[in-house]
């Protein structure tokens, strides 16, 4: 909704700034010229992406429109699923919880958790490292580690996207060039036409350069960003669990172990402690 609204607001201060000095809104009407810019960048970018990447960026701008980023609910919910785990384990043992990491799709507690179940990178880090403590002697330092080196990992793969839009965006402003020289190499060829003909396409050919430089700080660039945003934000999300899960293989109390996850939860977002305690007393009962 925000990305809506922001391109909205850029658009409007744009154009009815122009139209305010009593500018020609026709003249700003070149299809030609966003072909050119547009259809070089989206070349260009095919050319410079692999698939995954691509798709990245198409899932990237879908999760960009829609806006939907993680909140308290979703902590307290990944929270709460954490401390159900972490009481079943102490209670009855890590073998209590293998059918749910052999087969997580048919947990009773990872799907009842809808937020966490849907996030695969979350849902395979939890049960990754449940395995892995259940199968081997690991230390909790060891096992940080292990989990610090799968983070890392993965923040390469979520930047991705956003660094291939940021490629993007620094090639409009050149691109916008290209269609501009163009037109001026056009508008040589009616260099014999009256003033007014030559002002028209000298005007037009200028709109290429306009349209890059806008599209790139304006649209592009932004776009860059926004899934630069959503990458630290999933990631902050994942850090959320690792310190939780260390911390209660570290011989923490379930509770205790989840204080220690909701410690690094952003502040805005971050639940309360008495929130976090009633949801796993509930959780208890």
């Amino acid at each position: 909704m925000f990305t809506i609204i922001g391109s909205v607001i850029v658009i409007a201060c744009v154009i009815g700034g122009f139209l305010l000095e009593h500018g020609n809104l026709a003249v700003l009407f070149q299809p030609v010229e966003l072909l050119i810019i547009g259809g070089a960048a989206v070349g260009g970018f095919i050319i410079a992406s692999p698939m995954k990447v691509i798709k990245a960026v198409m899932g990237g701008i879908v999760k960009m429109l829609s806006g939907k980023g993680y909140t308290k609910a979703d902590y307290l919910e990944s929270l709460t699923m954490l401390g159900e785990v972490f009481y079943k384990i102490r209670k009855e043992g890590l073998v209590s919880v293998e059918g749910d990491v052999d087969n997580p799709k048919e947990s009773v507690i990872f799907t009842k958790y809808p937020t966490f179940f849907k996030n695969h990178h979350a849902l395979d880090l939890v049960v990754d490292t449940l395995r892995t403590v259940m199968t081997t002697k690991i230390e909790p330092n060891e096992l940080e580690a292990l989990i610090d080196a799968e983070l890392e990992s993965h923040q390469e793969e979520l930047t991705a996207p956003s660094k291939s839009v940021a490629t993007v965006a620094d090639s409009l402003p050149g691109l916008g060039i290209v269609a501009a020289v163009l037109g001026i190499v056009l508008t040589m060829g009616k260099i014999s036409e009256p003033p007014d003909v030559l002002g028209k396409s000298i005007g037009a050919a200028l709109v290429g350069t306009f349209l890059g430089v806008l599209l790139c700080y304006g649209f592009v660039g932004p776009m860059a960003k926004n899934m630069e945003h959503s990458a630290s934000e999933e990631l902050q999300y994942l850090s959320v669990l690792k310190m939780a899960i260390v911390a209660f293989v570290g011989g923490a109390a379930p509770q205790v172990a989840v204080e220690f996850g909701r410690r690094v939860v952003p502040a805005v977002d971050k639940p309360t402690f008495a929130e976090v305690e009633e949801a796993l007393r509930r959780i208890k009962k």
